[in-house]
């Protein structure tokens, strides 16, 4: 069963995709952020309506990364963040 976006459930998707998923993280920041000279990522925040990632290049920057549409909830969410690693790779 999904669960709603709280802060709790953005946490534990931030921490799974960081410690599992870091060279996607980075490929959102490159493609999706447009920092093509980010050399890591680490996503900080995902809510319904985008994420926020702390991006490295020569100084650190935050990047809110908008989605292309509402998340209705943890499963939309994975679905999306799939996607989008799917898309960017093409």
């Amino acid at each position: 069963m999904a669960d709603t976006l709280t802060p709790e459930v953005s946490d534990r998707i931030c921490k799974h995709m960081n410690e599992d998923h870091a060279d996607a993280v980075l490929m959102y920041a490159k493609v999706y952020g447009n920092v093509a000279s980010a050399t890591a990522a680490h996503m900080l925040k995902i809510d319904p309506e985008g994420m926020d990632l702390q991006v490295q290049t020569d100084t650190p920057q935050t990047v809110r990364i908008p989605f292309d549409h509402t998340l209705q909830d943890s499963e939309d969410a994975h679905q999306t963040l799939i996607a989008m690693v799917r898309s960017a790779r093409q």
